[in-house]
């Protein structure tokens, strides 16, 4: 594990994003809530927050930290007659170290969360873009990958 006990504490941020993509009649069931499992954006916004929290305790050698902000947006769309569901994860800490990874593992259990609820009616569903979009604080500073 790297030792950042000589990095001040600063405000840090991260924001990242992923998409499932999914046939036109999975996103129409998601948006009228009446895929069988429930209400699989309210689970998965719950399950990315959760991931994020404990980030450390899966990928390891990663630090744990205090989150004091973790938020989940989804833009659903039919995008070239196929639904896409884009989730957006914004994760806050104060803290010696980046919040980044808290930021990409929400986004991936997120979309992992809308597969496993949606995957009775849609195996052909895909989990893509997974990526950092932007992140600030720290020494390195600003960061924007858009």
């Amino acid at each position: 594990m790297v030792d950042v006990g000589g990095k001040p504490i600063t405000a840090r941020e991260a924001v990242a994003r992923g998409q499932v993509r999914m046939g036109i009649e999975t996103l129409r069931l998601i948006t009228e809530g009446k895929v069988a499992k429930g209400d699989v954006l309210a689970a998965a916004r719950i399950a990315g927050i959760m991931a994020a929290k404990r980030t450390h305790e899966m990928i390891p050698l990663c630090h744990s930290l205090p989150l004091t902000f973790a938020g989940i947006e989804f833009d659903l769309r039919e995008e070239d007659g196929v639904g896409v569901v884009t989730i957006e994860v914004t994760a806050r800490t104060s803290a010696r170290t980046g919040v980044e990874m808290e930021a990409l593992t929400a986004v991936s259990v997120a979309a992992l969360t809308i597969y496993d609820m949606c995957k009775g009616v849609d195996r052909a569903m895909q989990i893509t873009d997974v990526r950092l979009a932007r992140k600030s604080g720290g020494q390195s500073g600003e960061l924007s990958l858009e």
